[in-house]
Formats: C-alpha cells, sequence, structure tokens
C-alpha cells in the first residue's frame, strides 16, 4: 500500500480533499432529514472501505481476473437487476435499492463496471479482421447495453441507461472501427431524437400510450426543465447565490433542499462551507481528471479502454452534477464522484480506481 500511495501521491491527496469535504457535508446532512443521522458515519465506513478495496485490487492483481471471469459477473449484475425489480426497495417512487443487513444496495451502479470489464473481454476476443466482424462487435456492444438499460428503465432509473450508453458510446469510438459506422451512428442517433420530438410535439396522446403516463411525465420535466424550477432547484440557486466565501459551517445549514446530500451536494457544499468548498472541489476533480488521462497513456491498450470508459463517466457525473446544481441542466439522479451521499456509488469509484492503479504499475501485454 505504501508503494501504491508513494507512485500516486497527488491523486490520493485531492481524493482525500473530496472525501474529507464529503464526511464535513454528512455531519450537516442529519439537519435535512432523520434519514441522515447516521450519513456521516456510513459515509465514513465506504471511504473505508473504499481504500481497503483498492488495495486488495493492487495487492492480488484482481485486474487480469475480473475481466477473464467478467461475463460471469455481468450476468450475476444483471439477476441482480431482476431482483430489485421483484423484492427491491421502493424508496421516492423509484425500485431502485435491495436492503442488505440494513444497507441499501444499487444494482444499477455495480452494472457499470460490470458492463465496462465485458466490454474489455469482448474487444480482447474479438479479432477484427473485416467490417463483418466490426458489425458483430458493434452487435454484442448494443445488446449488453439494451439489457441493463430496459431493466433499469422499469425502476425507473434514467440516469444509470444514460451511464450505460456512455460506456457504449466510450468503446464504439475507441475500439478502431471504420469511420461510417461513426457516421452511422450519428446518423441514426439524430434519425431517432428527430422522430421522438415529433412524436412529443404532435402526437402525445399516441407517445402517452406507448410508453404510460408516468414515464412521460418524467420526460417531460426534463424537456421543459427550464420553465419548471422544482423547490429544490431554487433552494439550491439561493443556497449557492447567498453563501459566504466559508459558509454557515458545521450543524448548520444556509436553507432546506430535500436531495442535499445526494443530487444537490455541490449547493449543500456551497450553503455549508462556502465558496471555498466549491474551489476545492473543482480543482480536486480537475486534478484527478488530468493525472489519470496522463497516465493512461503509459497502459496498454486494454487499460485504456478501462480508463477511458471510467473517465467518460467521471467527468460527465461532474459537470452534469455541478451544471444540475445550477440550473443549466434537468435534475436527475447523477451523484457526484467521491462527494454525494451512497455506498453502492462511492464504492464502484473506488473500485474503478483500484483497477486503474493496479495497471500503473505494469504493463500488461496481455489479458
Amino acid at each position: 500500500m505504501k508503494k501504491i500511495l508513494k507512485n500516486n501521491l497527488l491523486l490520493f491527496i485531492f481524493l482525500l480533499i473530496l472525501n474529507v469535504i464529503s464526511l464535513l457535508n454528512m455531519i450537516n446532512a442529519k439537519l435535512i432529514n432523520s434519514t441522515y443521522n447516521y450519513a456521516f458515519y456510513k459515509q465514513l465506513l465506504w471511504i473505508i472501505l473504499g481504500y481497503f478495496l483498492i488495495f486488495i485490487i493492487s495487492k492480488f492483481k484482481l485486474s487480469k481476473a475480473l475481466i477473464k471471469y467478467s461475463n460471469y459477473l455481468y450476468i450475476v449484475s444483471i439477476f441482480l437487476l431482476i431482483l430489485v425489480l421483484l423484492i427491491g426497495e421502493d424508496i421516492n417512487g423509484a425500485k431502485c435499492w435491495l436492503k442488505i443487513f440494513g444497507f441499501n444496495f444499487q444494482p444499477s451502479e455495480l452494472v457499470k463496471i460490470t458492463l465496462t470489464l465485458y466490454f474489455i473481454k469482448i474487444y480482447n476476443n474479438n479479432k477484427i479482421k473485416n467490417i463483418n466482424d466490426e458489425f458483430l462487435l458493434i452487435c454484442k456492444y448494443f445488446f449488453l447495453t439494451i439489457i441493463p438499460s430496459i431493466l433499469v428503465f422499469l425502476e425507473p432509473d434514467t440516469g444509470a441507461i444514460i451511464n450505460y450508453f456512455f460506456i457504449f458510446i466510450a468503446f464504439l469510438f475507441l475500439s478502431k472501427l471504420h469511420k461510417f459506422w461513426y457516421i452511422i451512428f450519428m446518423l441514426m442517433t439524430f434519425i431517432i431524437v428527430c422522430i421522438f420530438f415529433i412524436t412529443y410535439f404532435f402526437y402525445q396522446d399516441f407517445l402517452i400510450d406507448l410508453i404510460g403516463t408516468s414515464i412521460f411525465y418524467r420526460m417531460d420535466r426534463l424537456i421543459n426543465f427550464a420553465n419548471n424550477n422544482s423547490y429544490q432547484l431554487e433552494n439550491a440557486l439561493i443556497t449557492i447565490g447567498s453563501s459566504s466565501f466559508f459558509g454557515v459551517g458545521l450543524n448548520k445549514i444556509l436553507l432546506y433542499i430535500p436531495e442535499a446530500p445526494t443530487d444537490f451536494i455541490f449547493a449543500f457544499s456551497i450553503g455549508n462551507y462556502g465558496i471555498l468548498s466549491a474551489i476545492l472541489i473543482i480543482i480536486s476533480y480537475l486534478i484527478i481528471d488530468i493525472y489519470l488521462v496522463y497516465k493512461s497513456n503509459k497502459f496498454s491498450y486494454n487499460f485504456k479502454l478501462l480508463t477511458c470508459s471510467f473517465l467518460s463517466l467521471f467527468i460527465f457525473h461532474q459537470f452534469y452534477n455541478i451544471f444540475m446544481n445550477i440550473g443549466l441542466l434537468p435534475i436527475m439522479g447523477i451523484p457526484l464522484p467521491f462527494l454525494s451521499y451512497g455506498g453502492t456509488n462511492t464504492l464502484i469509484n473506488f473500485i474503478f480506481i483500484g483497477l486503474i492503479l493496479d495497471n500503473m504499475k505494469r504493463k500488461i501485454k496481455n489479458i
């Protein structure tokens, strides 16, 4: 562990800054809702467990084994998605969590890592020689992406679906395919978007019959988010606008925000610990992003795929959550990595970091 810390000290310093800011916010979270009375202790437990996972992955060089058995891990994650639909915990109208020994576990987060690892295995096992091989590879990527997307759509969890398609797109653009596949992909995406908006604006009754009232309402809120500011967004904007440089400090909150420790952690942090916390958060993310991009250049191509897939999600979550907190993007369940309250998301991010660090120690020629 000392060697890992020494070789990646810069990464761990700024990762720890995010963890400390998260824990300080969890102290104040109990003032939001009694649900968060033990948020500090749970978040601390997940962070400690996260660093332990980094050590285990690196110590026993688990990257190779996880990729080798990724197909079985993917099947397990799909089984858990089905299980959560049958016996999952219903929270705020969404059935996304399994309750295990008093802790809520979110299987949709697990799919992010099993899908990524399985994509790497598929890429390794597919010897691309011609266009037919490329088409088969794309079909495999799409098929494996659409299965969890449909299951998560039924929960519903829009943010998770976006995560899966981000992974799909990342691998699509990193798999060294002929350029015309990307042209076809962009053209098909444009056509699908056009068909959706034509249906949404001119055939709403048909769309409601097709996808149901509940899902249509969610989509309607996303499309018209600029005209439908929610109570929590308004309070988030007021919090950001009225905060001082150092905030209100421990055991106080500036203004009530319902989902403050999770989706609105950025605004909550500014209210608690001021503009200073926002500066530290943004600098920490920037340094971590640059560090991982720089280090990934030394990896074998397989682990460039892993790093780029994680980074695409990691950076997307940063931008989306922060822009959502300041009212520039629709509200969705997109957490801020290593900062938002939540065990599954926190641990999955640590596992990704662990896999990347494992391969900073050695150049892998073959998986």
